[in-house]
């Protein structure tokens, strides 16, 4: 059974019963016996396993985990320290740096959002090594629907940051009268000049947040 040692184990006991998500085991089973898989099996759920779901403010939405070794350790745009910076996470901290001033440097692993209520989450949880989206057809959108759907229930307002069209995707599930949702171009240099440099996501959450009652996210690491 999987557990994240939380209030997610009780919130999503049905999702992780299902036969959408067996589907998704069996297939993971194959996989990673075949195939460099990423992240490492039990990072998989770090997002859940680090932000509870009674303390998600904001979720930042991507499309799946980094493809290369050493990477992707379960929670997006996110690497351990001693990892090179990805391009997309220092576009992340270029936009950071030029809304609100913090600059960040060279650290790369992204706990302390997490631990603030941050869930760092990409729209398909796993990826074969080196091939982009390959596991994007497995069934992982499909349970990230679901997750989606469930936050939007949720007891206080939540920021939802999409970045991408994989993220951009779950707008529809997203109650933008109760949330606040922030779109935009993926920070990848292939699209970061086509709309998300500029975009303020950081300043404008931490608004939302304070004019919600709730206390803003402290961006530096």
């Amino acid at each position: 059974m999987l557990k994240f040692n939380n209030d997610w184990d009780e919130v999503l006991s049905t999702l992780v019963t299902s036969e959408l998500y067996a589907k998704i085991r069996e297939f993971l089973k194959s996989e990673y016996s075949n195939y460099d898989v990423y992240p490492p099996m039990d990072e998989i759920f770090t997002a859940f396993k680090l932000t509870p779901f009674k303390d998600v403010k904001v979720v930042i939405l991507g499309q799946d985990p980094y493809h290369e070794p050493g990477e992707a350790h379960g929670l997006c745009f996110s690497v351990k320290e001693g990892v090179k910076m990805p391009p997309s996470l220092n576009n992340i901290y270029k936009e950071l740096k030029s809304d609100l001033g913090v600059d960040n440097g060279n650290k790369t692993q992204l706990d302390k959002w997490a631990k603030q209520g941050v869930l760092l989450l990409n729209t398909t949880l796993t990826v074969r090594r080196g091939q982009a989206n390959s596991h994007k057809n497995c069934g992982w959108t499909k349970f990230t629907d679901q997750v989606i759907k469930i936050l939007n229930g949720h007891e206080t307002p939540i920021v939802f940051i999409l970045w991408g069209q994989n993220a951009r995707s779950k707008k529809a599930f997203i109650d933008g009268n109760k949330h606040l949702i922030l779109e935009s171009a993926h920070p990848s240099p292939l699209s970061c000049y086509n709309g998300f440099f500029g975009c303020h996501h950081f300043s404008l959450t931490n608004e939302f947040l304070v004019k919600n009652g709730l206390s803003p996210i402290d961006w530096q690491l």
